[in-house]
């Protein structure tokens, strides 16, 4: 065979991948960092489930503890001289609301309970009725007054419009008890909230309380 006939073998040492060889402190820092990512993610990890523990108990408490507000309901609403003519001279309405806290484990501490009289939206007697007071849990409390004498503002023409309603079978009128409350959980006490109920009243020809509205629940709103 000639020279020129034979056919070069080419050295395939050059495309072979070199060999790297990594030092004792390269593995030493791999070895490190696995172990500070997995110490973070444990960490991670308990931190949320701590929060996820909390979060579940806080809610179960506010299930088992939330407040709920005052009931409010009147019960008898009546002015003795109504079918006198001159009967404002010397009337007098009594009345009788119970405030109910359904509340099992949530007590509230009341300031003093202020009543006003409306009529045609317009107030004609006031007064007050309990100073400061604390109402247990599982409670209910009566409220009853007599509003007359100067606490009541009715003159001889308001008197007049009131005998006109009275000849139509209904007379309304709008008792409203307002105070200051604070709810107490164990031994925690929340700030003041002022509170206010609304009683809806419709009186007959005699001056008492229909049957429509005795006994009726009266709506509640904070300011």
């Amino acid at each position: 065979m000639r020279s020129e006939d034979r056919i070069p073998i080419q050295s395939t040492a050059g495309n072979r991948p070199m060999k790297r060889h990594h030092t004792a402190r390269y593995y030493a820092h791999r070895v490190k960092e696995s172990l500070t990512t997995r110490v973070s993610k444990l960490i991670c990890t308990i931190f949320l489930f701590i929060l996820f523990v909390l979060g579940l108990i806080t809610f179960i408490l506010w299930l088992s503890l939330r407040p709920h507000r005052p009931r409010f309901h009147i019960h008898e609403f009546s002015i003795p001289s109504f079918s006198q003519e001159n009967g404002y001279a010397n009337a007098n309405i009594i009345f009788n609301v119970t405030a109910r806290n359904s509340n099992p484990k949530v007590g509230f501490y009341y300031d003093a309970v202020q009543v006003a009289l409306n009529y045609q939206e317009q107030n004609i007697g006031d007064m007050t009725l309990l100073y400061p007071f604390y109402q247990e849990p599982k409670n209910t409390i009566i409220l009853t007054g007599n509003l007359g004498g100067a606490a009541l503002k009715v003159t001889g023409e308001r008197w007049q419009q009131i005998m006109a309603d009275r000849t139509r079978g209904v007379v309304n009128f709008s008792l409203e008890l307002s105070s200051s409350i604070r709810f107490k959980i164990f031994t925690w006490v929340s700030k003041r909230h002022k509170i206010h109920a609304t009683c809806a009243v419709g009186v007959g020809l005699d001056g008492s309380i229909l049957p429509s509205y005795k006994d009726k629940k009266c709506p509640v709103y904070f300011t």
